[in-house]
């Protein structure tokens, strides 16, 4: 058993969906779980401790769901960010490309909405095609047609659980996000300083760099997303191991 971290400075970074809160048909009625925003607040206050969100949806409505004050918001991915101040910062130098590219693709991309049970919800800096509702034999034809569209175009498909993520910036994933927290935050990672928790393809690749730091990595679901993080079944349980791994006694 991985011994508990000493209290020392740390930054805590957590998905939101299927993290924070349960994976729901609906992604406008995802919630936050009472136990996990008091988790945010107990490692807020710890001394030397700093902790964020990363989520791929856009941040004004991440801000609202997530309803705690003193932590780091990344929406986009990273690309837009409430620090714990409250100022909002955004990576401006890349909004001309992404409106070229949204220009070019964002049509054939809602043509999906066709095929019966898609949803397809634009997050501005990414486009995630919901396929909870969509028949066996259709969801592989959707599967076939962004595959053959990310080979016409500089974007990057990404899986996550009953959904399909659009990197219209390839660049711009959760390791950018991570990455520039770290920069926002003045925070450079060391053995054992930074805790990484989510549920997909796109956490996976912040996770594996933050294992590569010398920190851990929590994945949430059936099967572990990359070798080396600890696994957990469901947000519940997340917040159960990170009480003990943080060593918050009145939790």
């Amino acid at each position: 058993m991985q011994p508990k971290v000493k209290d020392t400075r740390r930054l805590w970074i957590f998905d939101f969906d299927g993290t924070l809160s349960n994976l729901v048909p609906g992604r406008s009625a995802a919630q936050i779980l009472p136990e996990a925003k008091n988790l945010l607040k107990e490692l807020s206050d710890l001394p030397g401790h700093q902790v964020a969100v990363l989520s791929s949806r856009l941040l004004e409505d991440l801000i609202p769901r997530v309803g705690v004050s003193g932590v780091y918001l990344g929406g986009g991915s990273g690309a837009e960010w409430r620090l714990k101040d409250g100022i909002q910062t955004v990576a401006g130098e890349k909004l001309e490309r992404l409106k070229k590219i949204r220009e070019t693709v964002m049509d054939e991309i809602n043509g999906l909405k066709a095929v019966p049970g898609v949803d397809i919800e634009d997050k501005k800096w990414s486009v995630a095609v919901h396929i909870r509702s969509v028949l066996p034999d259709a969801r592989a034809s959707v599967l076939d047609f962004l595959r053959a569209f990310q080979g016409k175009g500089d974007i990057r498909l990404l899986r996550g659980p009953e959904v399909f993520e659009v990197q219209l910036l390839p660049e711009i994933d959760k390791l950018f996000g991570v990455k520039t927290l770290c920069r926002l935050a003045s925070f450079e990672p060391r053995e054992g300083l930074l805790v990484y928790a989510g549920d997909d393809e796109n956490d996976a690749i912040a996770m594996d760099w933050v294992i590569r730091q010398g920190g851990t990595a929590i994945s949430i679901g059936p099967r572990p997303l990359v070798p080396g993080v600890r696994s957990v079944a469901t947000p519940a349980a997340l917040v159960t191991e990170i009480v003990q791994l943080a060593g918050i006694k009145s939790f």
